[in-house]
Formats: structure tokens, sequence, C-alpha cells
């Protein structure tokens, strides 16, 4: 049985004083032993965050990663820097990276594959425009970005990594993809994953489901089979993320 994971993307919000206020406001909100809860916090606030979530059962993650290890990348994040101060997980590939900052399907492998070389957790996203939807090529350009994303990661490492489907018309716009929509994808993406690697491997993964979850879509949508949690944006920032996380 796989235990349900609840994240919060924060995207650009929050000072670190503010961040301090915010998990301190959290945390007995947040509190639960059935799934794994995970504040993916800026940048600047990641030590800030690191020190406020401690003793808690709130995991810290980063919202981006470089792919190198050191050298000449102005104002990038390498690895070691987000291990070094205590960080376990890394979204990479939000849509939000991959609109405004050119990111790939490639750079997002191998931002995968060194978040695994360093014991990071990576919480890898997918998913299609409204166009792409409309069109009927959901399943395929879901598809196309998991083997991507996953080319040369091993069935251990993708055993123990985070899939986040977040369809980017239901980011931010107050839209919902219904659990069955949700649920489809989220079933396409173990099939992908199975096709990869193997069953034992596609059972083992997370796949969440992101895009204006709430308190009210949060307990439906984390009862289809093949969804394991969220990916939450906006609602994260709020004392309802409480609500999303004690869903049942």
């Amino acid at each position: 049985m796989r235990k349900k994971i609840i994240a919060g993307n924060w995207k650009m919000n929050k000072t670190p004083s503010e961040t301090v206020q915010l998990i301190n406001e959290l945390r007995p909100l947040v509190a639960s032993e059935e799934v794994d809860v995970v504040f993916c916090v800026p940048a600047i606030s990641l030590t800030k965050a690191i020190e406020a979530a401690q003793g808690s059962n709130i995991e810290i993650g980063a919202e981006n990663m470089y792919y190198e290890e050191s050298g000449a990348y102005t104002g990038e994040i390498a690895p070691n820097m987000l291990t070094d101060i205590g960080v376990k997980y890394v979204i990479i590939g939000h849509s939000e990276r991959r609109e405004y900052f050119a990111e790939t399907d490639e750079t997002v492998n191998k931002k995968v594959l060194k978040a695994f070389e360093h014991g990071i957790t990576p919480i890898v996203c997918c998913g299609e425009s409204l166009t792409q939807r409309e069109q009927g090529v959901t399943i395929d350009w879901i598809r196309q970005q998991i083997k991507i994303a996953f080319l040369n990661v091993t069935s251990e490492q993708a055993k123990a990594a985070v899939i986040a489907y977040e369809p980017i018309w239901a980011i931010g716009t107050g839209k919902v993809a219904t659990s069955e929509q949700a649920q489809e994808v989220c079933a396409a993406i173990r099939q992908c994953i199975k096709e990869i690697y193997d069953e034992a491997t596609a059972e083992a993964i997370r796949i969440q489901y992101g895009g204006s979850v709430t308190a009210d879509s949060a307990s439906e949508l984390f009862a289809q089979p093949d969804i394991d949690g969220g990916l939450v944006g906006g609602a994260s920032l709020k004392p309802d993320f409480g609500k999303i996380v004690n869903y049942k």
C-alpha cells in the first residue's frame, strides 16, 4: 500500500520571516502519520524552513535545482547545496519552469539523474495544455514527458521517485480536473512506468495530482486508485492546507 504524499509548492511567495510564521501556523494543522507532508519553498527560505520544521512531520523541498555540481552558472543552485542544509525533495520540471525558463524534457532528465545521485527525491512534473487536451493528445504527450524524464533512471531509483501530474489548464485557474480525468492520466502514467520497468516499480512509484487542489476536492481525488496525494499550490499557503492533509 503506497503512502500518500501531499506537498505544498509555495512558488514565489513568502519571505524567510513569513515562512517561519506560516510553518509555525501550519505545523499543528498538518500533523499526520498517515501521509508524508512536504513544503517546497523558495530557495532563500530553505534554511529558515528547515529550522522551523524541526521536530515535526514536515519535510522541506526545493522548487528547483541545477544539474551541475558547481561552476559558472549564475543564479543556480547545486544539489550539494541543498543536501548540505537538509533538503530532502526537489520539484523538477514544473510547467511554470518549462514555460517561463525554457526547461525541456532533456533538462528535466538531467536534473532527475542528478537529484538521485545526491539522494534527493525528485517530484517530477508532467502535464498537458488545454489545446493538447482538446485535441486528444494528452496521454501521448504525458507518456513522452515521462519516458524522457526517466531515461537512464534505474528501477530502484524510480521506485523512490514521485511524479506529479498537473494539467496546465488547471494550475491557478480554479479549474480542477474531474476525479475521472485525473485518474485516467495517473493510471496511464503508472502503465507507462510498468512498460519502462516492471509491475513492481509501477506499483511502488507515487503519483500525485496537482492543479487547484482544495479541501473540498482532495478527498475524492485522493480516493482514486492511482492518485497517491497532491502537489498543492495556492492552498498550501493557507490554513486550509491542514484540511487537505487530513482529507479523510
